[in-house]
């Protein structure tokens, strides 16, 4: 009684969340109804007492394939359209041609389980549920399990080939961002060099030691801020690293008062003469003047 339940009820989810999918504008929606279906699909095959395949309906094909369909529309873009523009020269007439050949398929499929007499599951398990299984899938059903694996490596081929964009414009080259780090320097004073990496010239290379420069002192760019704050909370920091964060808090704080001093000094009113207009009002200095 139980099964037949799940069976309706499941079988009118699957049927909408078909339609769903197929009669859908977005194509981010259909992905939704598709996983739906999947999972419809492994319920009924754990009612039917095939733990194995609802464990692979969830892992691989809901768990894998279905989110390799959501990132490939993450990286296409969800609001993106599909182009009407056939690309590839007769591809709807081949089209038309699969979508024949798939429901003819779907219906022999249809009459041999609905006109064959059934088999049960006892003996169609009769060895076991994986190695019965098995057996099907490497001898009966080969080429289309050799199919579907195809069918998935185009899919990923395909995946790459949606997500491919164009540069508008060429990547850089080492040579271009080298110069480009100069130019900051040159604007900004930031210095050019890479930061040394932790335990550089240390003992350990970790990132919880400091790098030491040559003449032995510890090096401020390689100072992991939030390992500091953490060692300084527990009390275990270095001296050597302590003073130094304390040179840079008292620097920081002394370009900080001489901004805001700079920002105050700051003429409120405009001169009322420019500067170049004044300047050759002023007598021009003499050699007695200077001496």
């Amino acid at each position: 009684m139980g099964e037949s339940i799940t069976f309706w009820v499941l079988a009118v989810v699957s049927v909408a969340a078909a339609l769903g999918l197929v009669f859908s504008r977005r194509a981010v929606y259909s992905a939704l109804m598709l996983g739906l279906i999947m999972i419809s699909l492994a319920v009924l095959y754990a009612v039917q007492d095939a733990p194995f395949l609802a464990a692979v309906q969830i892992i691989v094909y809901t768990g894998a394939v279905m989110m390799l369909f959501l990132f490939v529309l993450m990286l296409v873009g969800v609001d993106s359209g599909d182009s009407l523009v056939e690309t590839i020269r007769g591809q709807r007439f081949w089209a038309i041609v699969a979508g024949i050949g798939f429901a003819v398929l779907l219906g022999l499929g249809v009459g041999n389980a609905m006109l064959a007499a059934p088999k049960g599951l006892a003996e169609a398990t009769a060895a076991g549920n994986v190695p019965s299984l098995a057996e099907q899938i490497f001898t009966r059903h080969v080429f289309a399990f050799e199919v579907t694996s195809a069918l998935l490596i185009t899919a990923a081929l395909g995946a790459m080939v949606l997500a491919h964009r164009e540069r508008a414009e060429a990547k850089p080259t080492q040579k271009d961002m080298s110069r480009a780090r100069f130019v900051a320097f040159g604007k900004t004073g930031k210095n050019p060099a890479s930061l040394p990496g932790p335990g550089t010239y240390a003992r350990h290379n970790a990132i919880d030691m400091p790098a030491l420069l040559p003449d032995g002192t510890v090096s401020p760019l390689s100072v992991n801020r939030v390992l500091a704050r953490h060692e300084a909370a527990e009390g275990t920091l270095d001296p050597e690293v302590a003073r130094l964060l304390r040179q840079e808090a008292a620097s920081e704080r002394e370009a900080s008062t001489l901004a805001e001093q700079v920002a105050d000094t700051k003429p409120t009113k405009p001169l009322e003469e420019p500067f170049e207009e004044t300047v050759g009002d002023t007598e021009p200095l003499v050699e007695e003047d200077v001496k």
